[in-house]
């Protein structure tokens, strides 16, 4: 196989690191770091590429008055009669980037070319665009929507993936509707959306990536660790990064985000949560999510029927 042995081992800065030292007072944290891709993010002669469709334009009714482009990654092994597990990634400008560092289509074509992950189709979707046309201007810059559709609670962005987005992509391709055959993921912002439609939907999502999660006080997401103390476990799975450097705050601990992402991981393991957490020194950027993203889906997939085993 391809895949470098301990990678996230590699990548990760020990939980350790944050603790308090013997004496009592709060470690240094270790110097900011910036990540590179590892051999599972690059392409190579001998793995079948899938191919990219897109971007496609769609306007949505759950998100009226905006216009979005999508991205379809169908694997070179999809054939439509079996249904693909499914992989649908926020910010997808920068999912499809070939150049940037998430290069999420690269990823899998190595994966399920070595069987780490079963045949996946990808959905990269941008957020909306308020108006009637998506402007070329935009680039991998964030549409004017983003933050509505990704910072807010509820189940209306839950609400278009399911209800719009899959059925307008199923047309084309046989999709699961397996929830555990379902992961969605993103950064920042696209984290806490992600962690949203798999909390609202758990009947239609349950494997969760999130990078740099926005879980703080932006439009209520810093709630979710005690509401993940006060529900009931839902049937999900969730792989968390984030940074020792990601935008901490000194005044308000709501907009510290990685101490609301060690809030999350908190609230997860006390629930009994299947669920992982890798800290880096990192800031508030995909670099270190991005090298990570190989790792996560091994992780997120690795008791799916016919996949290399890797540990929890």
């Amino acid at each position: 196989m391809r895949r470098s042995i301990g990678l996230a081992a590699l990548l990760a800065v020990p939980l350790a690191a944050a603790l308090p030292r013997a004496d009592g007072q709060p470690s240094a944290p270790p110097e900011k770091m910036t990540y590179h891709l590892g051999p599972d993010s690059l392409p190579h002669d001998d793995v079948p590429k899938g191919k990219l469709i897109g971007p496609t334009l769609f306007k949505s009714q759950v998100f009226a008055g905006t216009v979005r482009q999508y991205w379809v990654y169908v694997p070179a092994q999809y054939t439509p009669d079996k249904p693909a597990c499914v992989l649908v990634l926020q910010d997808g400008q920068r999912a499809a980037n070939p150049k940037g560092v998430i290069r999420a289509p690269t990823v899998l074509d190595n994966l399920i070319h070595e069987k780490e992950i079963p045949v996946t189709i990808g959905i990269f979707v941008t957020p909306g665009q308020r108006g009637d046309e998506y402007p070329a201007r935009l680039g991998f810059n964030n549409p004017n929507n983003r933050s509505v559709e990704y910072d807010s609670l509820g189940d209306k962005y839950a609400k278009f993936v399911i209800d719009e987005l899959l059925p307008e992509v199923g047309k084309s391709y046989n999709l699961t509707t397996n929830p555990d055959e379902r992961a969605i993921g993103g950064y920042s912002s696209g984290a806490i959306c992600a962690f949203t439609v798999a909390w609202e939907r758990p009947d239609a999502f349950r494997r969760v990536f999130s990078a740099i999660g926005s879980f703080t006080e932006i439009r209520g997401g810093h709630v979710y660790p005690e509401l993940v103390r006060k529900a009931e476990p839902k049937p999900i799975r969730v792989y968390l990064q984030d940074g020792v450097h990601d935008n901490r705050s000194a005044r308000n601990p709501n907009r510290d985000w990685h101490l609301q992402n060690l809030a999350m991981a908190a609230a997860l393991r006390e629930k009994g949560y299947d669920y992982k957490f890798v800290v880096g020194a990192g800031g508030h950027a995909d670099d270190h999510g991005g090298a990570l993203l190989p790792d996560a889906l091994r992780w997120l997939w690795r008791d799916h029927p016919g996949v290399a085993k890797v540990s929890p």
